[in-house]
């Protein structure tokens, strides 16, 4: 995907007001419209000016756009971090279709999300980094947000504001949480809700999906072969689980219940890696030399052609 340069398709400056925006994206208008343009690549160039105008124009749009593609270039290879957009509110306010119709891959996977989990007018809508164990201890976290503000001059900021949210026990990936009357005032004057979207920040051994939770669980080659209780590191304590005699790697092994601790609660899915301890000193090789002999195992047995 490549990163497009809005600024330089209205050929603007970065600090550019929504007046001079506003102006450059009408001069453009009228050199590239397909219905007066002499210009041979006048329809490409106008889908590019209206993508460009189409972000630059909107205060959280291009808050978020600026957040993001400070440093990079014109067709440079872009895929956005992951959790860039975490902490930035925004309102329920979706692009419309025919905003979208014909824009880059670029608008589409930047701009794609926003706002469709805010329903309500003044409904404000963000992104949160959670902790997979926050699922299991259900803690009070504070969490600042950034939303865009257009001052007097025309220019975006971003003005920070700070919550105490609690987070529900056994929350998951996508799940919302809804903070009645946090969200902007509607045209009627009530303030609407601010909903929370849940990512989990990676962790160094488990992984979530849904309700249930992957881990990589390694094993000596005495335990597959034999049969073993091994200690699972969880975070709500150590589970305890017995390994069959001849387990093998490939499978996922399933532990029901000990997953998120949702209603129901999930599963766990471990999956075994019998790691073979090295052959580094002479007793270890002798009794490798023993198991072959004693074994005569083939592990590429029936694998030829």
């Amino acid at each position: 995907m490549e990163f497009q340069d809005y600024y330089q398709t209205l050929g603007v400056a970065r600090e550019a007001t929504a007046d001079e925006i506003k102006r450059a994206y009408r001069k453009l208008a009228r050199k590239y419209h397909p219905d007066v343009s002499k210009e041979k690549d006048a329809e490409a160039r106008m889908k590019a000016v209206n993508e460009a105008y189409a972000v630059l124009s909107d205060a959280e749009k291009r808050a978020a756009y600026d957040k993001l593609g400070s440093g990079h270039r014109a067709g440079q290879d872009f895929r956005p971090p992951p959790g860039w957009d975490s902490g930035f509110e925004f309102s329920g306010d979706e692009f419309s279709p025919g905003e979208a119709a014909g824009f880059s891959d670029f608008f589409s996977e930047i701009f794609g999300r926003m706002g469709r989990q805010a329903g309500g007018h003044g409904d404000h809508h963000a992104r949160i980094l959670l902790d997979l164990e926050d699922a299991f201890t259900a803690p009070e976290r504070q969490i600042s947000l950034q939303a865009p503000k257009v001052d007097a001059k025309g220019r975006v900021t971003l003005e920070t504001r700070t919550l105490n949210v609690k987070i529900p026990r056994g929350i998951r990936e996508g799940q919302i949480i809804r903070l009645a009357g946090q969200g902007a005032a509607g045209a009627d004057g009530k303030a609407g809700d601010l909903l929370l979207e849940v990512a989990f920040r990676p962790h160094e051994r488990l992984r979530a999906d849904g309700r249930d939770l992957y881990l990589t669980l390694p094993l000596a080659p005495w335990e597959a072969a034999l049969g073993a209780v091994v200690p699972v590191e969880l975070p709500d304590g150590t589970l305890n689980v017995r390994i069959p005699a001849g387990a093998s790697a490939g499978k996922p092994m399933r532990v029901r219940g000990k997953g998120l601790p949702s209603r129901p609660p999930g599963d766990l899915y471990l999956d075994l890696q019998v790691v073979a301890p090295p052959a580094d000193t002479a007793k270890a090789r002798e009794a490798y030399e023993m198991l072959r002999n004693e074994t005569r195992f083939d592990p590429r047995k029936g694998t030829s052609a």
